[in-house]
C-alpha cells in the first residue's frame, strides 16, 4: 500500500484525545502505537491486545512519524559535553 493511502488511516478528531492524531477514528493515538513499539512490544502483541488493528494500522502510524521527524532538525550531542 503506497504511503498516501495508509496516511488516510490517520485522523483527527477535536472530541477524542484532545485532537491528537488517532487510527481510522479509533480511540487509539498514533503516539501510544509507537509508544508500545519502541518500549519493545511486537506487532502481533499490538494486534493481538486489538483485534480491530491491523498491520497497515501499525504502517500508517510509522509512516505518520516519518514525516513529522523528516522536517525536524535534530543537533547531535557533543560527546562530553553537559546536558
Amino acid at each position: 500500500m503506497e504511503e498516501e493511502k495508509l496516511l488516510e488511516r490517520i485522523t483527527v478528531d477535536p472530541k477524542i484525545f484532545g485532537g491528537k492524531p488517532i487510527i481510522r477514528g479509533r480511540r487509539l493515538a498514533v503516539e501510544h502505537v509507537l509508544g508500545m513499539l519502541a518500549a519493545g512490544d511486537t506487532v502481533e502483541t499490538l494486534l493481538e491486545g486489538y483485534p480491530w488493528l491491523d498491520k497497515d494500522d501499525i504502517r500508517a502510524c510509522l509512516a505518520y512519524a516519518r514525516r513529522l521527524v523528516g522536517h525536524e532538525r535534530v543537533e547531535p550531542r557533543v560527546a562530553g559535553a553537559e546536558p
